[in-house]
């Protein structure tokens, strides 16, 4: 049986770990307060140049050295930017977990972000951005939430050229040193993990660590309605996006089955009435996205400039029609979407990694973790009628509409 176990360590960082019997594998995930939402206006690029140069040797380890040390021990590890926290992943056999710590935890306090790594890492989050030309739907979605959420949370976790340019190696160390502390830092344990050990390793290593750095919070008003990116292509991308519950609120995990009927794979109303019927385009899916500020729904068409009109009426007829009582949800609709998210925690509850991450995520957005028993009692919660009864007080709200391609089109009424 799984025991989840949560803690605060000396030093004052939460640590949750759960033990997952018949597994031998171990997964970390460290979130430390240095996500894109904390960067200077004037600096924005340094969350992903940190998310590099952690990776890049650490303590009294050159870059070479620490990957060789790590590598040794079998770890497998990575490190990515988010809104709030730059996550720093690791996977390893059970019983590497007291001898990587010390590595893990030196990429966190002691980087060394040498002069000379500077420059490649910087080129290498500009090609990053470069990039993007060539993947036309990413471009849609960064610019339709750049008009949909408030700010700082409306910015690309890629950074921008402009602020890229313009960061220091003094804006990096400085930055860093200011963020990597134990308020607002969370990190979660799974697998053939001993809590106890780990959290007499973890106060031995993150001793004298202390300080805060306080969560970014919204500012401004979102901008919204319709906007168009003109792209001479032979594709149209279509991104929809409209405010949903937040990961805390009762109803989060509603809005997660609601669109579970509405893109839950090939029986999924979207791909049913927007390819399958009308063959209107080469990909369609919905998802839902909950934090702890925000909560959004993303609707997505990718289709041909002769069809892009036609697509992005049906897209908004479908994501309106199920709150109406025409497009109630019937009995087998629910019973698949049920049986496709029971079955994605199921699997999710077998990697070690997968859980890691649900724990330091949840103890961030939640202020507690839960076990894969409660998330599965949360969905068998849900009835025909809870979930009609919430979809008859459901509204899209202002939507945000982003097209990319040869042409504008025109908003639906």
């Amino acid at each position: 049986m799984n025991r989840i176990t949560v803690r605060t360590l000396d030093c004052g960082m939460p640590l949750v770990v759960e033990e997952m019997a018949g597994v031998r594998s171990a997964a970390l995930s460290w979130l430390v307060p240095a996500g894109v939402a904390t960067e200077p206006e004037a600096r924005l690029g340094l969350c992903p140049m940190w998310a590099e140069l952690v990776m890049r040797g650490a303590g009294g380890l050159s870059s070479r050295e620490h990957a060789d040390a790590l590598d040794r021990l079998g770890v497998g590890r990575s490190a990515e930017p988010g809104m709030q926290h730059l996550r720093i992943a690791a996977t390893m056999l059970g019983t590497r977990v007291l001898e990587a710590l010390p590595l893990i935890v030196d990429m966190v306090r002691r980087p060394r972000m040498d002069e000379e790594s500077i420059g490649p890492v910087r080129d290498l989050a500009l090609q990053a951005i470069e990039s993007l030309k060539d993947d036309p739907h990413a471009r849609a979605g960064l610019a339709a939430r750049s008009r949909h959420f408030p700010g700082p949370f409306n910015r690309s976790t890629l950074g921008t050229v402009q602020g890229l340019n313009a960061i220091t190696r003094a804006d990096l160390v400085e930055g860093w040193e200011a963020r990597a502390r134990p308020g607002g830092s969370i990190l979660g344990l799974a697998g053939a993990v001993d809590p106890e050990a780990a959290a007499r390793a973890l106060n031995g290593l993150l001793k004298g660590w202390s300080g805060s750095w306080p969560e970014a919070a919204p500012r401004g008003t979102p901008v919204r309605g319709y906007a168009h990116e003109p792209d001479e292509s032979n594709q149209v991308q279509i991104v929809a996006l409209m405010d949903g519950p937040r990961e805390p609120e009762e109803t989060s995990i509603l809005e997660k089955v609601v669109v579970s009927v509405l893109s839950g794979g090939m029986s999924g109303r979207l791909f049913s009435e927007v390819r399958e019927k009308r063959g209107l385009c080469y990909s369609v899916s919905a998802g839902y996205s909950g934090g702890k500020q925000f909560g959004a729904v993303e609707g997505y068409v990718g289709t041909t400039p002769e069809r892009a009109q036609q697509s992005l009426d049906v897209l908004m007829a479908e994501l309106a029609r199920i709150n109406s009582p025409a497009g109630r949800v019937d009995q087998s609709e629910l019973s698949r979407a049920l049986i496709g998210m029971k079955s994605r925690l199921v699997f999710s509850g077998e990697s070690t990694s997968a859980r890691a991450a649900s724990l330091a995520s949840d103890l961030h957005r939640l202020g507690r973790a839960r076990s894969l028993d409660e998330m599965a009692a949360q969905v068998d919660s849900v009835t025909l009628e809870r979930l009609n009864g919430y979809l008859a007080g459901r509204t899209l709200g202002r939507v945000t509409v982003q097209t990319l391609g040869p042409a504008a089109l025109k908003m639906p009424a």
